[in-house]
């Protein structure tokens, strides 16, 4: 009697393919947001010529790509199976790598404008940002069109120009961030121009699909910024606090505070004040090196059922290229009791940062002090 012959256990590999199959949502969510982590941990200096050299080649790669497309709309299909294994790849590969490429970036500038704005006040444009990053990963809008695919170059091409021109310049302001949007458009002029000159007939489908998509882009861009609401990219402020002393010594600034078992609270978050008492509000700021600008430090104060009102505003000139950031400090002698928060913004009004914290009149009394080095 014949036994019938074994069945052969699936390779590694074929194992891994049918896992991803049965569960090919649960592994894209991982592998998007482990990217994603992974960016945060490994994110470079916003100044970083690598870096930018890298991002200038993802933008020429996918653009490339993208007209390609454009003018092989309307042809015959290709008949792969006579190409050059590379030439094939590229064709049967093309739209997966535009999507790859594109999301690096949009990942990159999502974090690099979250690491430089206030969440309460950029949350608009942020959410705008992870919107257009997780729609380019959804495959029910990676089969939509040219018309999405260009306005996804869009978003990142203004980004990476409202980023690098103000490192390039050593400031920012409204003027700056208008030329960074001048910038942005060059490559799309120049995607006209080429297609104005190997296809004429195809002007109008160009509007279509590639121009008005990157004019509704860059209104959004004008309109957030106009309303304040993109962050304030190069700089960011990855430390600040509250303290009753600031001193500048060889090893840093000493800082003084009331130690508390509240230990997320950057120093006198809850500021027990003695008779005499200075309020002082230390931060750092990053800013690319040769940067040279000015931010301006606003105190709000807010009585009970009460409302903020401006109670100083303190302009302090910085300088970067440390690679801790620009320390600065200011302090407030004459205050009341009640809430209080203090914003560094920028000479244009857009907001870096900000600390809240509550002030109390204490009678004056014996206390213990501790001590840390920025």
């Amino acid at each position: 009697m014949t036994q019938p012959e074994a069945t052969p256990a699936p390779a590694p590999i074929d194992r891994l393919l049918r896992f991803y199959e049965q569960n090919e949502r649960a592994v894209d969510i991982a592998f998007f947001a482990g990217g994603f982590l992974f960016d945060v941990f490994t994110l470079s200096r916003v100044d970083a010529w690598v870096a930018i050299a890298q991002q200038v080649v993802y933008l020429v790669a996918a653009a490339a790509i993208l007209v390609h497309i454009f003018f092989d709309e309307g042809k015959p299909a290709r008949q792969l199976d006579t190409m050059f294994a590379v030439k094939r790849w590229y064709f049967e590969y093309r739209a997966a790598a535009v999507h790859f490429l594109l999301g690096a970036l949009l990942s990159v500038y999502t974090l690099f404008f979250f690491k430089s704005s206030s969440l309460l006040v950029s949350f608009a444009f942020l959410l705008f940002l992870v919107l257009v990053l997780v729609v380019n990963e959804s495959k029910r809008f990676k089969r939509l069109g040219l018309p999405f695919k260009f306005a996804l170059l869009s978003v990142c091409l203004l980004s990476f120009s409202a980023i690098v021109v103000p490192v390039v310049i050593g400031s920012i302001g409204m003027i700056v961030f208008l030329l960074s949007m001048l910038v942005g458009s060059v490559p799309v002029a120049l995607i006209y121009r080429r297609i104005r000159i190997h296809a004429p007939e195809r002007s109008l489908q160009a509007s279509r699909q590639i121009f008005v998509p990157f004019g509704l882009v860059l209104i959004a861009f004008l309109t957030l910024y106009l309303f304040r609401l993109i962050p304030p990219v190069p700089l960011s402020i990855p430390f600040m606090g509250v303290y009753h002393g600031v001193e500048r010594t060889e090893a840093g600034y000493r800082l003084t505070y009331e130690p508390s078992w509240r230990f997320w609270r950057r120093g006198d978050q809850h500021f027990e004040a003695q008779p005499g008492d200075r309020i002082y509000v230390f931060f750092r700021i990053f800013s690319p090196a040769r940067f040279s600008d000015q931010v301006t430090m606003r105190w709000y104060w807010r009585p009970e059922d009460g409302r903020w009102s401006l109670q100083d505003a303190i302009p302090i000139a910085i300088v970067g290229g440390r690679e801790q950031g620009f320390r600065g400090y200011g302090f407030k002698s004459n205050y009341q009791p009640g809430d209080w928060k203090v914003e560094v913004e920028t000479t244009d009004g857009r907001e870096i940062g900000r600390i809240h914290f509550a002030v109390e009149s204490v009678p004056e009394g014996p206390r213990v002090f501790a001590t840390s080095v920025q």
